[in-house]
């Protein structure tokens, strides 16, 4: 039995049909990751989740909790880091963190807390004068000051810079060292390839594939690309003949050759007994982008 338990949750608006059949099991201790674009149903899910909204059909179980009926009691288990967070442009830090701690029976030491998370030193700054990467640490900080055993991290990262965003990855990789089981919903395939263990992917509603990051770019691809610019002219014949190549393909002087398996030994080793010097040598693996778009048939910033 996991920790958090979906079963064929349905969820519409009117007309519009946001979460159509999404299922899935989180297991005690793990980061488990939403991924799909904007408009797929990821936060709809877990606003169902965390008790914000009903589910019109399927069920939900939290810590063997009822979103929808034990709402009150969940929340004392559950820490949420909401899509947007919005404080009083004059609240300070410290007091934010005080004044949250105020509605657990137990809550976390707020300077240990501000400690951890690299705030100690913006306790007294108001809320307005926070970086956007303060800002989203901060909103960490109230999601774990009741101690919770789950933590919803919605769009943790979006808006921030890209060294704001790796500095936010290691503060949730030293949140699940606390032991803190953590769903995240993102849309960065960089951001869920670094950190979660499992990944579902959602799209229009619909759970189209649950594995690990490595599991998911497995399913559809084991090609890698070996691009380069030869010293002199090889025949592409020398290179298809290679058992490993899928493809042969030449853009101007580089040479670009798809295949499988051991393709990059291969293929230098073509190049070294031709004496041959593979200038700007360059490997690519399929990656997180190139599952999705087989999965799903569309690339993660497709509206359509």
């Amino acid at each position: 039995m996991g920790i958090i338990e979906v079963d064929h949750l349905r969820k519409r608006y009117g007309d519009t049909v946001a979460v159509e059949d999404v299922s899935f099991t989180v297991d005690e201790g793990e980061i488990f990751g939403i991924l799909g674009p904007n408009g797929a149903g990821k936060t709809t899910t877990v606003e169902c989740l965390e008790g914000l909204r009903r589910p019109d059909g399927g069920t939900i179980r939290v810590l063997g909790l009822d979103p929808s009926r034990d709402t009150a009691e969940l929340r004392t288990r559950l820490g949420v880091q909401l899509q947007e967070t919005a404080l009083p442009d004059r609240l300070r830090v410290g007091e934010a963190v005080e004044l949250f701690a105020s509605f657990h029976p137990d809550p976390a030491d707020p300077g240990d807390l501000l400690d951890e998370l690299g705030l100690a030193a913006v306790r007294g700054t108001a809320y307005r004068k926070l970086s956007g990467g303060q800002k989203q640490r901060l909103s960490i900080a109230l999601a774990l000051v009741g101690r919770p055993r789950v933590a919803v991290l919605d769009e943790l990262t979006t808006g921030l810079d890209p060294q704001a965003r790796r500095d936010t990855w290691e503060v949730i990789e030293g949140i699940r060292v606390r032991g803190v089981t953590i769903l995240l919903v993102t849309h960065f395939m960089e951001e869920a390839e670094r950190l979660c263990d499992r990944l579902a992917v959602i799209d229009r509603g619909r759970v189209v594939a649950i594995d690990s990051p490595a599991g998911l770019v497995a399913r559809v691809t084991d090609e890698q690309r070996v691009r380069f610019r030869p010293s002199r002219p090889v025949p592409d014949e020398v290179f298809a003949a290679l058992p490993e190549v899928r493809r042969v393909e030449r853009h101007g002087g580089r040479i670009t050759i798809t295949g499988r398996g051991n393709v990059l030994h291969a293929v230098t080793s073509v190049l070294a007994r031709a004496q041959v010097v593979a200038g700007e040598l360059r490997v690519d693996q399929a990656g997180l982008d190139d599952a999705f778009v087989a999965l799903t048939g569309r690339s993660i910033g497709s509206e359509k």
